[in-house]
């Protein structure tokens, strides 16, 4: 059993039936010493983000969550496809929504991590940083500043990334899936 304390950044548990993750903990003091976890969690089976109070007294089960491999295989109209990565037969489909915001850095053959929860995959993650090659870049104008400026470039999976001036398409680059951020340029 998980006491409201142990609702950390990351864990999966059971709340009112269904798997959830913590994405935010903050612990929060209230008039007459009464202790609060603010979070924000998210339900794995839905997508749907919610911010939740937890109290003392409650606890919780942990969510029994295997995690199985799996590939990407492609995007159609805002359906993902993945199978199996061991029985590449068994393939099955999950909305934008229910994938969250790392949905956009996601490629096609690219190995993630299914949560399988009762037997079924509900839900997929990806790892914390991504190697992606830089599909378009504006021409780096430095102008007159005092330090290191920025710009917008278009990924090969057609997200927009604020990157170093240095970097030019056809660069490798490491990216943070869980804030969306350029982490460091990759040499080939």
């Amino acid at each position: 059993m998980l006491s409201y304390f142990d609702l950390r950044r990351g864990v999966r548990f059971i709340y009112e039936g269904q798997p959830y993750e913590v994405l935010e903990f903050r612990q929060m003091g209230k008039a007459q010493h009464v202790v609060v976890a603010q979070t924000k969690i998210r339900n794995l089976l839905t997508g749907n983000v919610f911010e939740r109070n937890f109290h003392k007294a409650e606890t919780f089960e942990e969510a029994d969550i295997e995690k199985v491999p799996v590939k990407f295989i492609y995007e159609r109209r805002g359906v993902y496809v993945f199978a199996e990565e061991e029985n590449p037969s068994r393939r099955f489909e999950m909305d934008k929504e229910k994938i969250g915001e790392q949905v956009k850095f996601l490629k096609p053959n690219e190995i993630v991590e299914g949560l399988r929860f009762q037997g079924e995959i509900i839900n997929v993650t990806l790892p914390i940083k991504v190697q992606l090659k830089v599909a378009e870049a504006p021409p780096g104008i430095k102008g007159d500043r005092s330090q290191g400026g920025t710009k917008t470039v278009v990924l090969e999976t057609g997200a927009s990334v604020n990157v170093p001036l240095f970097i030019e398409q056809d660069d490798l680059v490491e990216i943070n899936t869980e804030t969306g951020e350029y982490a460091r340029r990759v040499q080939e």
